[in-house]
């Protein structure tokens, strides 16, 4: 489900990452939960910042800022992780805060702009400008690299 409602509107949770915001589709998030201090994974990629155990299971968390090109996080208890599942798989993602839920036109979705930087252009996938406010869509599979994939 892609969190479509009628009429061609979505549902998207928004969040920040450092003083920047961005929004996905809920449907993609499964809870939001407090920090939670990480155990390193040997080789992992620099922006996994290792893992916790979730109800007994074993969850990658990923600094969102690191992966974004945003510089790394330094964790703190204000600090949340989303769990969200990206392609079947069940990862934590390191954001700041997590803000609220809207519902988008399609049309409301201007592109991204064109910065020549490719790993942008795979990562936002458009722009939504709420009031005074500018938020990055993202398509969270888009995370998701081959060291993502071992870790999770």
């Amino acid at each position: 489900m892609d969190g479509t409602e009628a009429g061609g509107r979505r549902e998207l949770i928004t969040f920040r990452v450092g003083k920047q915001e961005f929004c996905t589709d809920i449907m993609a998030v499964r809870e939001i939960r407090g920090w939670t201090p990480t155990i390193p994974i040997p080789q992992a990629a620099p922006h996994i910042l290792g893992m916790i155990n979730l109800r007994g299971a074993v969850l990658a968390i990923m600094d969102l800022s690191a992966r974004l090109g945003l510089g790394e996080a330094e964790p703190t208890v204000r600090d949340v992780i989303m769990v969200a599942d990206i392609d079947g798989h069940t990862v934590g993602l390191l954001v700041s805060e997590v803000s609220d839920i809207l519902s988008i036109a399609p049309e409301d979705i201007q592109p991204s702009p064109d910065v020549g930087c490719d790993v942008v252009k795979a990562l936002v996938k458009g722009v939504i400008s709420v009031d005074e406010r500018m938020i990055s869509l993202l398509d969270l599979r888009d995370l998701r690299s081959g060291e993502m994939a071992e870790a999770a």
